[in-house]
């Protein structure tokens, strides 16, 4: 996928043949989503280790055209007025650098329909927003031996649950709260930081969100403070506490141009403040959570095309799906790192058999000037790329080698790593008498 930029089988395949082989894969009942998903992860761990990580999650629908005569199995999305799968995501990211050093966990699914049952009266397991809980759970097995970690989300994983079971010692949570909270003392959550004093203002860069808002600078104001929130009377599992000592950081916009929406975060997190700079820098970690949205933007209407695809079945498009969103991570990558920023290692995408293709291809691909060579540091990411984007067209001068020439240089590599593995495999079966 990565290299074809595609989740189409007759495109993925080459010939007749290679389609019915991809079709096939997904028909089999042993190739499942779970299992797809569990090895997300296969390279990330080792790329986080003594690093602080951001675990950014977040979920996705993808949307499928049905008519009422072809469901093809698929359960609703879009507020029930469309069909499709879901993507729950979580990738590492160096809170540092911004980095992403891939998939953590997820879950992929489709709805089996409308649950009659309203949200707070179905234990915590029957509810989709125990994905929020149970990716974090992961995180604390695939990251073990990160630094420390921090749970990025958004407001949807702003549950009480996940902030009394999710958080321990140096597992911390990052989330924009969704709803205002009854707080231990009496009082609202969102009153209680009108009462705090400015801490001081900054401009903050916005990225791009299309279809209507451009990037921007916004000027805001900080407040932040310590808050004790109580646990919501529809929660009624006794093993919950009854009350949750949180910090909470309030980013305003000052003065938004005409016609914008104002930029206003409250952002709760499990983290001690000390001082102000302390504050502005959980703002920052915040910020990164952008990363998870490009990768679902790669993933579908910016990249693999996700939601263009004819297969006939719920049960193979999930698996499909689960598939794209490991390939959108590693193109992610190859475009973050192609100048070698980030100083990442080329086993965060690479194989170790395909490590050694790129370094007995890399020479080959070389001029007889220093920006015709490949500087970057042996086996780092930057290294690997560089290869694939010679293989792409890149000629090393002008602007650096993008999607699309990572995309036409991976084909090329595969071909040639295949071609490579064949060879060895038949000097291996060679036997003299």
């Amino acid at each position: 996928m990565v290299a074809c930029k595609t989740v189409c089988l007759r495109r993925l395949g080459g010939t007749r043949a290679g389609e019915l082989r991809a079709g096939r894969f997904l028909a089999n009942a042993r190739v499942t989503a779970a299992k797809i998903v569990q090895g997300w992860s296969a390279l990330t761990a080792a790329a986080c280790v003594g690093r602080h990580i951001l675990a950014i999650e977040d979920r996705s629908e993808v949307r499928f055209p049905t008519t009422a005569q072809r469901r093809r199995g698929l359960g609703p999305v879009k507020k029930g007025n469309a069909y499709g799968v879901l993507v729950h995501a979580m990738i590492a990211v160096e809170a540092e650098t911004g980095a992403c050093l891939g998939l953590v966990g997820g879950d992929v699914w489709t709805r089996a329909g409308v649950n009659a049952v309203p949200h707070r009266k179905r234990p915590l397991q029957q509810r989709e927003s125990v994905h929020w809980l149970d990716t974090a759970e992961q995180a604390k097995q695939v990251l073990s031996g990160a630094a420390m970690v921090t749970a990025v989300a958004d407001r949807e994983a702003d549950s009480y649950p996940m902030w009394a079971w999710a958080p321990e010692t140096n597992f911390h949570l990052l989330i924009r709260a969704r709803k205002d909270r009854c707080l231990a003392g009496g009082g609202m959550l969102f009153a209680a930081v009108q009462g705090w004093p400015v801490a001081g203002r900054r401009s903050i860069e916005l990225p791009a969100r299309e279809p209507a808002q451009a990037r921007r600078t916004a000027v805001v104001q900080l407040r932040y403070g310590e808050v004790e929130i109580r646990r919501p009377q529809d929660e009624r599992d006794p093993r919950l506490p009854a009350s949750l000592r949180l910090r909470l950081i309030e980013v305003k916009e000052v003065a938004p141009p005409k016609g914008v929406e104002a930029l206003h975060w409250r952002l709760l997190t499990t983290h001690e403040i000390a001082d102000a700079e302390q504050a502005w820098q959980i703002v920052a970690w915040y910020q990164r959570r952008w990363i998870i949205e490009q990768l679902f933007r790669v993933m579908k209407s910016q990249g693999l095309q996700l939601e263009d695809s004819q297969l006939g079945s719920a049960e193979r498009l999930v698996k499909l799906a689960a598939i794209a969103t490991k390939a959108a991570c590693v193109e992610l990558q190859l475009t973050q790192e192609r100048d070698g920023a980030q100083q990442l290692a080329a086993s965060v995408v690479f194989t170790e058999p395909e490590i050694e293709t790129l370094a007995a291809l890399s020479p080959t691909l070389e001029g007889s000037t220093d920006r015709q060579r490949n500087l970057h540091p042996p086996r780092s990411l930057a290294w690997a790329a560089w290869p694939i984007a010679r293989l792409g067209g890149w000629n090393c001068y002008y602007k650096p080698p993008g999607p699309i020439t990572f995309r036409r240089g991976m084909q090329q590599f595969y071909a040639i790593h295949h071609g490579r593995m064949l060879e060895m495999r038949s000097k291996r079966e060679v036997r003299i008498p």
